[in-house]
């Protein structure tokens, strides 16, 4: 793994040297053969501190652009374009999604070296949250609410949209495992075609570690899903991947980023998550701050519901998801510390604080207080 200058946000809320090396000249240079729109003299304008993958504002003589470089063990360019076909799908039934651009040949993702590279469109509207930690609840209710507005009408754009369950599990929010009457079971098949998640599940207690964490909160849980249907979703709902712009006092949502962790899941699925990433601060646990932000929960269901309707019997499901929405998630990360990256301790903080962690946390007074406002709401 390379380590640069380049410093990016750590699993701590801390500033930690990068894994991946920045966007680089020599990028933008085999870029500027395949794409138009990096004709003329390019100059990197920003570098996002997001971990991940590399990723860059560039400004060309055309405007800016978006260009996002993943490792090919990450993302090769068929997964990339998974995503790009439903963003496409989104864009034509109206959603403000961001634009993916073209190279020459017409191809939305492509291929040099270890890397696999996607080009974007500078979105419209602001980035309010670009310097904020990732999974830190807005700022403004008002942000939460149109969060959820623009959720719904999302989920709504995606309901015809047909296509078969990702190519991967690395890095990509799925709902397998909750779904599945068995989740262990489920796991030990797919450890098989997953070798870092193999490594380092290998000797650890992992299966009394999800029984005694995790599963209490499975019970009966996969009967009550199979009637929720499959839907193309975001899967990563958070403030921070949203743009935003001005009408009146109020702050809107204007273009919607980041689908690298959509996959058929469910609208449930996807409005539990979005309320994981932004109603709870997670990286405020052990301090002193409110760690459940119940009133960004209820103005973010408010918004949602403002556009399509929440019955109260899914309501209730929606609550009992919240502590297993991140399960594939977390597992994922594992694999991706321990089989790309090669870091154990981050995959242990992807274990102990992330998949154990997140789940314990809804026995608090603070997680049930949360669940428990849902419920009745």
């Amino acid at each position: 793994m390379t380590l640069t200058a380049h410093r990016v946000q750590g699993l701590g809320n801390d500033e930690v040297a990068a894994d991946w090396p920045p966007i680089s000249d020599a990028d933008i240079d085999w870029l500027r053969t395949g794409y138009p729109q990096l004709q003329g003299t390019c100059r990197v304008a920003w570098h996002s501190p997001r971990p991940l993958s590399a990723a860059a504002l560039i400004d060309s003589c055309r405007g800016q652009v978006f260009v996002k470089r993943h490792h090919r063990n990450v993302r090769t360019a068929a997964v990339l374009r998974e995503e790009h076909h439903f963003i496409e799908h989104l864009a034509s039934a109206g959603v403000p999604v961001v634009q993916v651009l073209r190279d020459r040949r017409g191809d939305t993702a492509v291929e040099h070296g270890e890397w696999s590279y996607e080009l974007q469109a500078l979105g419209a509207g602001e980035d309010v949250y670009r310097d904020v930690p990732s999974w830190t609840p807005p700022t403004d209710l008002q942000h939460a609410w149109d969060a959820g507005r623009m959720l719904a009408l999302l989920h709504r754009a995606a309901a015809d949209y047909r296509a078969p369950q990702r190519s991967t599990h690395m890095l990509v929010a799925r709902d397998d495992l909750i779904r599945a009457a068995d989740p262990i079971a489920l796991l030990k098949q797919q450890i098989a075609g997953r070798p870092g998640l193999a490594s380092y599940l290998s000797g650890k207690p992992w299966e009394e570690d999800l029984r005694r964490c995790v599963l209490p909160w499975h019970t009966g849980l996969a009967q009550r899903l199979q009637a929720e249907p499959r839907l193309w979703a975001h899967n990563d709902w958070h403030v921070s991947n949203l743009l935003w712009s001005r009408h009146g006092d109020a702050m809107k949502v204007a273009t919607v980023l980041d689908f690298g962790l959509a996959s058929p899941t469910s609208a449930l699925f996807d409005l539990a998550t979005a309320m994981e990433r932004n109603a709870v601060a997670w990286l405020e646990m052990g301090g002193s701050a409110e760690v459940a932000r119940v009133d960004v929960a209820l103005a973010l269901l408010d918004g949602y519901r403002s556009v399509l309707h929440v019955p109260a019997q899914r309501m209730q499901l929606l609550a009992d998801m919240l502590p297993l929405v991140h399960l594939d998630f977390a597992l994922s990360e594992i694999d991706y510390f321990q089989g790309v990256t090669g870091s154990t301790a981050n995959a242990d903080v992807a274990y102990h604080t992330f998949l154990l962690g997140h789940a314990e946390w809804f026995n608090s007074a603070d997680g049930r207080r949360l669940a428990d406002a849902l419920r009745t709401a």
